[in-house]
């Protein structure tokens, strides 16, 4: 029995999503109300910004060398991006953009910035609806990025250029912030 057969016969929480590290580790993370509006968000920005045929997907597999997929919560791909097999190259990327989570701080903090500026992908967007912030990492190297800005949320319209002459306009004043926690008596 492959592993595959048995990953297929796993059944993972409901409202989860299950990510496959390169090193063997499982990691389940939950989705949240947040994380999900803000990837809504920033897909309804892609198609104000790009056209509603922009090649943008969210929750794909990407594939990366050495078998170190990454399934980003949004990227941006060029036009003429073609797959190879089921997925697309990181070659393709434009952008990737990760909405951090209470789980996910120091993967998309940290983890993701090494791993995609080591990649060579133009752009790493962290979306924090916590911090209510967003943090723009350009020009990739070999251990991150040489530039982050920071951009707070309600702070009117973020143009990004991207590497193919498109521009990503990110409406900051749009990203939806977290509810409070209601009480429960």
């Amino acid at each position: 029995m492959s592993i595959d057969s048995t990953i297929a016969r796993t059944e993972f929480p409901a409202g989860h999503v299950v990510f496959f590290g390169a090193d063997g580790k499982i990691i389940l993370t939950p989705q949240s109300f947040e994380h999900s509006s803000t990837i809504k968000s920033m897909q309804y920005d892609t198609v104000v910004s790009l056209g509603r045929h922009a090649k943008t997907p969210s929750d794909v597999y990407i594939d990366f060398p050495a078998d170190e997929n990454s399934a980003p919560d949004l990227a941006i791909l060029r036009d003429d991006a073609r797959r190879e097999g089921a997925r697309y190259s990181f070659e393709d990327v434009l952008l990737i953009s990760e909405v951090v989570s209470t789980s996910s701080v120091r993967k998309d903090y940290d983890d993701c910035t090494a791993k995609y500026g080591r990649y060579g992908i133009p752009i790493y967007l962290v979306v924090d609806p916590y911090a209510r912030e967003v943090v723009l990492h350009t020009q990739p190297t070999g251990t991150g990025y040489i530039a982050a800005h920071t951009h707070k949320y309600g702070t009117g319209k973020l143009p990004i250029p991207l590497a193919d002459g498109r521009t990503f306009t990110l409406d900051l004043d749009q990203l939806p912030l977290p509810e409070p926690e209601a009480d429960v008596h």
